[in-house]
């Protein structure tokens, strides 16, 4: 009988996963992450608890060595977690899938093919036909702006055209998660505002689900449905805001730069507790 129980309760857990599958695109339980070598144990990620909704734009925002790029790689597939487990489209992540497409600071396009075949790169490693793919990467080239760019390689181009080619890149093998790890951190300010926007207008017109590290409080809020703030060692979430501000955001806005302000002494506060803890272990 205890066993039939467990079962059908087995049972009633799937169903209802299945069911918000189509809502919660991320699900993260309980996941931690300690690092252990032969000299120190370091707790990078203290147990987090965390739910994304399908489309949504969610920012972690925190400082460096506060689990934020941890997460973002645990939940890529990249790092496995020391505990808990992450949930993505309704299936156990048990390594990376093309589902959730992880993007650098740093472009990472290959030099020696120009703009067209970096984008194709990935249809062409799912076997998609070249007449298909061809015209999968003209429509993704397209909306990162990039028309006209198809045979420029990437030391012909600017910075903020890189990021807009990886972006295309990953869009074009129809990821339903972006994972994005300071992709604009790297940018002048006006590189990166205007990449603000055109990412912005990508997730308005494709509705992905985008999970955006960062460390710029502005960035966070002028980008974010949500934004999760981090404290470091252990590396654990102190704060979560709901950003409804009427889209599109402007960075000099005043009710963007009062909420910008409101989200710093969360992450301030955060950074000072850190500090303390760290005066006491030394005195």
């Amino acid at each position: 009988m205890g066993q039939q129980i467990e079962t059908d309760s087995q049972v009633s857990l799937e169903a209802a996963q299945n069911n918000q599958s189509t809502l919660i695109a991320v699900s993260v339980r309980g996941v931690s992450k300690t690092f252990v070598s032969s000299r120190k144990i370091v707790e990078a990620l203290h147990p987090v608890d965390l739910e994304v909704a399908t489309g949504e734009f969610v920012c972690f925002l925190g400082p460096s060595g506060c689990g934020k790029s941890t997460l973002l790689n645990i939940i890529a597939g990249l790092e496995e977690a020391s505990d808990g487990t992450v949930w993505a489209n309704g299936k156990e992540v048990k390594g990376p899938g093309t589902d959730r497409i992880l993007l650098f600071q740093e472009a990472a396009l290959f030099p020696w093919l120009d703009v067209q075949h970096n984008v194709e790169f990935g249809l062409q490693q799912m076997g998609t036909p070249k007449r298909k793919r061809k015209e999968i990467a003209q429509r993704f080239i397209e909306l990162v702006h990039l028309k006209g760019f198809e045979r420029s390689y990437i030391h012909e181009l600017s910075g903020g055209m890189r990021q807009r080619a990886a972006i295309a890149r990953a869009l074009a093998i129809d990821p339903q998660i972006l994972l994005m790890d300071e992709p604009f951190g790297a940018l002048d300010a006006l590189t990166r505002d205007r990449l603000h926007i055109e990412v912005e207008s990508i997730w308005s017109q494709t509705r992905k689900t985008i999970l955006f590290v960062t460390h710029n409080v502005r960035e966070a809020v002028a980008l974010g449905d949500r934004v999760i703030v981090f404290a470091s060692r252990p590396g654990r979430i102190v704060g979560e805001f709901k950003i409804d501000l009427p889209r599109p955001r402007n960075l000099e806005d005043h009710n963007l730069v009062d909420k910008a302000a409101e989200i710093l002494q969360v992450l301030k506060a955060g950074i000072l507790e850190r500090e303390e803890d760290l005066r006491g272990a030394i005195h």
